[in-house]
């Protein structure tokens, strides 16, 4: 019986247990991957001040997000081909994330459909946009969403263009994979996630095969999608969802103040400072470097959250010093999953609660809420 301690443990049995190519997708990022890796190095940089003689025995992760109640300052990113990290990947994602008290993001590019989540679970969750060229689809994604009871839109703003990632290419990325024989005897190797692959229907892009006139398999779907990611997007754009839409919006993937004054001018209800976890532009600031800067241009006008190169419960703790009022997991719960499908993404979380726990009492602090920059060394700045 294999002991998980950690989110690399977590990391190991993935890369075991799921095909080459859908582990290789979660676990990679753009072109030499240099901003992919500063995500998580320049985090594990930061030191915290330890403290003691502090009365630390009532401790609470509580805090809201929208303005609803969490367990802990996290929540489930979208993450593209979930399904394909294990068989219904969304669904047990969304169930785990649910029974954990946080919320669950379902991406566009999701295996399991809109309707699919919303079934199998009992509270509402959150769904992200991107947005195509194809508006009556979107609007009609939207729809969906909102009778599907999302409580609220996730809109990517950094995925325009798609930037190359080398692992992607080489592989012969697809869902499902072609019946290449590099692909066949790789699947050899992975008996457990073709049994479960066997017994489930999702295995395609659920939320666009069947909604799109003239998209019906793996062929008209990659040349649809090839065709469709919108390089006019602009803030114009944003208004035009946010009243498409009507509740509440985050936006994804800023990067720079300026961006974060335009987003907090747009009327969104939080902004997520990240970079795609470093799978769009290679050599952009890793997303710990950017914070500070976002979180002091913006102060109270618009919830900030951070995003890309979390690994442990202890990230948590240094982005919520830095200012954030929140984070987002992407990677970490796709380990969990491809490990040990459901059961592996509740222990993703354990781990990351009691290490952002633990972590929290030795640096003198009792509440999530009363964590600022006093806990960090140098006020958090990265060392050269």
């Amino acid at each position: 019986m294999t002991i998980i301690t950690d989110i690399e443990d977590l990391r190991v049995l993935h890369q075991k247990r799921a095909p080459r190519m859908f582990y290789d997708y979660c676990d990679s990022g753009a072109w030499t991957e240099r901003t992919y890796r500063s995500n998580s190095t320049d985090l594990q940089r930061i030191k915290f001040r330890q403290r003691v003689a502090v009365n630390i025995d009532q401790r609470s992760l509580a805090t809201t997000m929208l303005g609803q109640p969490v367990s802990m300052p996290v929540a489930l990113a979208p993450t593209g081909l979930t399904g394909m990290q294990w068989a219904d990947g969304e669904i047990l994602a969304a169930r785990a994330a649910e029974a954990f008290g946080i919320p669950f993001t379902l991406s566009t590019m999701s295996i399991c459909s809109i309707e699919d989540v919303a079934a199998r679970v009992t509270r509402p969750f959150w769904f992200q946009l991107y947005v195509l060229r194809d508006r009556e689809f979107i609007e009609r994604l939207i729809d969906r969403a909102r009778a599907a009871r999302c409580s609220a839109l996730v809109l990517t703003l950094d995925l325009t263009i798609l930037g190359q990632r080398h692992k992607d290419v080489k592989n012969g990325l697809s869902t499902p994979p072609r019946p290449t024989l590099a692909n066949l005897l790789n699947l050899l190797t992975k008996p457990r996630w073709c049994l479960n692959m066997l017994r489930t229907p999702r295995r395609h892009f659920g939320n666009i095969v069947g909604h799109v006139k003239g998209v019906a398999d793996t062929t008209s779907l990659a040349a649809w999608t090839a065709a469709q990611f919108d390089p006019t997007l602009n803030w114009s754009d944003v208004e035009w969802i946010k009243k498409r839409w009507g509740g509440p919006l985050i936006l994804k993937g800023v990067m720079d103040a300026e961006d974060a004054r335009h987003a907090a001018d747009s009327g969104a209800d939080a902004l997520v400072v990240s970079n795609h976890g470093g799978r769009q532009l290679d050599g952009a600031p890793s997303t710990i470097e950017a914070l500070p800067a976002i979180v002091d241009a913006v102060g109270p006008r618009i919830e900030v959250w951070f995003d890309s190169g979390i690994r442990s419960g202890q990230d948590v703790l240094r982005a919520v010093a830095l200012g954030a009022r929140a984070t987002m997991i992407g990677r970490a719960f796709l380990h969990g999953l491809g490990a040990l499908g459901e059961e592996g993404v509740t222990r993703c979380l354990q781990i990351i609660r009691k290490e952002l726990d633990v972590t929290m009492a030795f640096c003198g602090k009792t509440d999530i809420r009363d964590v600022d920059r006093s806990i960090l060394i140098d006020n958090g700045r990265l060392s050269a």
